[in-house]
């Protein structure tokens, strides 16, 4: 049944709203018709005819410069094996959703339905005009070889097969390091490489570039050892065959240093492993089952150092940490090619960065505050946002020595700090959430699991290990709709208030001690136990629960008022607020109040203020916090602006160390140039506000719905803010995804509140 769910929300995640992961938008205003006469005729004849005169402005006047085309012909897709041009497609598109995700790269995948490797190579080859760089991928061998080397001939601009290189590159880091720690020389090691395909054969060839001596290396392939006697060996095989009297993996690896693992899953016994010399390195990177698991590996040899292709374990080879910043750092030089200096430079980069102290962010997200280089460390996570401005600077500076850079970088801080522009960290925030929230999850009442939106995120969240989903609602209707979607929610806990006497007497006898003085007698205190966001925040308040999610089918008073009867709000705070994420191409925008307080007075507003700082810790966000208003610093004097230019000075007396301007018009908080030019005196006239506080719940809803469907940004939110404890809020009709969202901030907002 599980499998079943993940295949229709596979299909589903791919063909809803437009088809497929990718779209081309412009860059430019298209607006009027002088912007059309300047995108297309008769303007677009003034760069058709600069490029004529001099080649290189097709570099200043198109997107070639941050262009690279991912090509495949589907001859050996990962996991799936020759399955075709067409089928492959899904795979390119993700590729390149991968590249813009992590270096802000463009992509156009191509699909070429050729088998014959000549013809290949003159159909990539006449795409040069085209591109800044090509992405081979899942290309079978030994074609890949030829079609690579070829084309890196033939073609002036980078060249690389990510399947051969990319592993090799993160890899080779990753033994670096796992040999630095068991004080392990390089060139004195014996090497096991099981596998001989493209990712093996370039594995191999740069471990040998590091320093390994090919006649200490071993290499298998299907028919066991590859030795020099054995007939019609290809070319790529034969530079790594020996003439050592072995047929068999296990007799490769008695008293061997590393085996690097390249092939199929549990080919290797803990016998082989226990056969091994001391301080083994097993770099098991069959997927989705490796070599030897990695459970058993570790429980079988304490001294073993482990790495696998798999992200549920420490260690894992994952190229993403490669090839977005390589081709990044190589079309940035315009060079001529990826060459082995270049390669050579991102192994140590990677390896170098894995010994720097590791960001609070990155701690949390994998919930490892002991996160450090050792022996469950070797290589830097994938959502460590120092990899573009750390491997990126070190390819362009390979690219310079060796010659092959057209345009070197002369600046490398300006350098850095366009790259950290490129990206932003929009996706990369959520991203980490979700991890921080997959590390220590928590149990979340979903109260209105009867509706098939929220079981579907529940489904989600379990699977992916964001939270133990409590479910309630009526039982018949609930178990009928994960029939009819196919969802794996049957051993999780469901629960109908109307069929819960026992509970409903203990929880109304709880609420009508808190509520006896306010109107509520005990009759009626158990009767709103019978209401399912009474019953779930009593859930919350008792600790039978750690979050609780509601609000799709109610609004938003409806909705946090039994919270308020039965949690309440943190100590020192008068007002709870909504809060809103918002990601922009600029970064992170946080919103307040978006959704409780309609005219907050000055110390409402302070609350808000107060607790949206405070929030910001679950985006590891320094707040940059603007107080809006129609008036800049005085320059209007009516009542409201009035009432945030004292708000502001109240909070900058209290807290001197919050990073707070106002009063402020909007465009003036997000334009630090205009800051500079005209309120220079401004705390934010360095880099501008992240966090808005708008001066009544009028402008801030506004704001953020306009925001969400006119701007190109994504909001998750409102966040209710103010509560003891975790229950957080719906917006109605919210999707499957803005429900999901909120199920990991409610994960990690539990996970800080039983902290504090």
């Amino acid at each position: 049944m599980a499998k079943t769910s993940k295949i229709l929300e596979a299909l589903k995640y791919h063909e809803e709203g437009q088809p497929g992961k990718i779209e081309v938008l412009p860059t430019k205003p298209l607006a009027s018709q002088r912007d059309l006469g300047l995108a297309y005729s008769p303007g677009v004849a003034e760069p058709c005819l600069a490029i004529v005169d001099n080649p290189e402005d097709v570099y200043r006047y198109t997107a070639k410069g941050n262009l690279v085309a991912v090509i495949t012909n589907g001859t050996a897709v990962l996991g799936l094996g020759n399955i075709g041009a067409s089928a492959s497609k899904p795979v390119m598109e993700g590729k390149g959703v991968l590249f813009k995700k992590f270096a802000g790269i463009d992509v156009f995948d191509i699909e070429i339905d050729e088998e014959d490797p000549d013809k290949f190579i003159q159909i990539v080859k006449s795409l040069e005009p085209t591109f800044g760089g090509i992405n081979l991928e899942d290309i079978k061998a030994p074609e890949s070889f030829k079609i690579e080397t070829e084309l890196k001939k033939l073609m002036n601009i980078p060249v690389m097969h990510d399947d051969q290189h990319g592993t090799a590159i993160i890899s080779a880091s990753a033994l670096l390091n796992a040999l630095e720690i068991v004080k392990k020389d390089i060139s004195e090691i014996q090497m096991v490489v099981n596998g001989a395909g493209a990712a093996a054969i370039s594995c191999t060839k740069l471990y040998v570039s590091l320093g390994a001596k090919k006649e200490n290396i071993v290499m298998l392939d299907s028919k066991g050892v590859i030795r020099k006697n054995r007939k019609n060996l290809p070319t790529s095989k034969a530079e790594f065959a020996t003439d050592r009297e072995w047929n068999t993996l296990d007799e490769a690896l008695d008293n061997a240093d590393v085996f690097i693992g390249l092939s199929t899953g549990n080919v290797m016994s803990t016998k082989m492993l226990l056969s091994m010399a001391k301080d083994p390195i097993v770099f098991a990177l069959a997927n989705p089952v490796s070599e030897i698991d990695y459970d058993l590996a570790v429980s079988t040899r304490g001294d073993v150092l482990m790495a696998t292709g798999r992200s549920d374990h420490p260690n894992q080879v994952n190229n993403v940490l490669g090839f977005p910043f390589i081709f990044r750092g190589a079309i940035d030089v315009r060079a001529t090619e990826i060459n082995e200096h270049m390669k050579l430079a991102t192994v140590r980069a990677l390896a170098k960065l894995t010994k720097e102290p590791v960001p609070d962010a990155v701690k949390k997200a994998y919930n490892n505050e002991k996160l450090a280089f050792g022996k469950d460390y070797l290589i830097p996570k994938p959502l460590d946002t120092r990899l573009i401005t750390t491997i990126c600077p070190a390819v362009a500076k390979a690219a310079a020595e060796s010659g092959v850079a057209q345009h070197p970088i002369t600046d490398y801080i300006a350098y850095e700090y366009e790259l950290q522009k490129r990206i932003g960290v929009d996706q990369r925030l959520i991203t980490l959430l979700f991890e921080r929230a997959k590390q220590n999850p928590k149990r979340v009442i979903f109260a209105e699991a009867d509706h098939p939106k929220i079981l579907q995120a529940a489904n989600i969240a379990k699977e992916e290990g964001i939270c133990e989903p409590i479910l309630l609602g009526e039982k018949h209707k609930i178990d009928a709709l994960i029939k009819e979607f196919k969802l794996d929610l049957c051993d999780c806990q469901i629960i109908d208030p109307e069929e819960e006497k026992e509970k409903r007497i203990q929880f109304g006898q709880e609420f009508y001690k808190r509520r006896q003085r306010k109107g509520v007698n005990i009759q009626q205190a158990e009767k709103f136990m019978r209401k399912r966001n009474y019953f779930g925040s009593m859930m919350v308040e008792l600790e039978e629960a750690d979050a609780l999610i509601s609000g799709l089918t109610r609004d938003y008073p409806t909705t946090i008022l039994p919270a308020l009867q039965i949690i309440g709000t943190e100590e020192g705070v008068g007002r709870v607020a909504g809060m809103n994420l918002i990601l922009t191409k600029k970064g992170p925008m946080l919103f307040a109040d978006t959704a409780v307080n309609i005219d907050p007075s000055i110390n409402d507003l302070m609350d808000i203020t107060r607790l949206t700082a405070k929030h910001a810790r679950i985006f590891d966000i320094k707040p940059r916090i603007a107080m809006l208003s129609y008036s800049n610093f005085g320059s209007s004097k009516g009542e409201s602006a009035i009432k945030v230019s004292k708000v502001t000075a109240l909070l900058k007396e209290k807290y001197p160390d919050m990073i707070i301007e106002g009063e402020m018009q909007a465009n003036v908080a997000l334009n630090p140039k205009l800051q500079k030019e005209l309120y220079p005196f401004s705390k934010l006239a360095e880099e501008g506000a992240n966090t808005l506080i708008f001066p009544n719940l009028e402008s801030g809803n506004i704001a953020y719905k306009l925001m969400m469907e006119m701007g190109g940004t994504e909001s998750i939110g409102p966040i209710l803010m103010g509560m003891k404890k975790p229950i957080h809020v719906l917006q109605l009709g919210s999707s499957v995804r803005e429900i999901l969202n909120m199920v990991a901030i409610a994960v990690v907002d539990a996970q800080i509140t039983k902290q504090a």
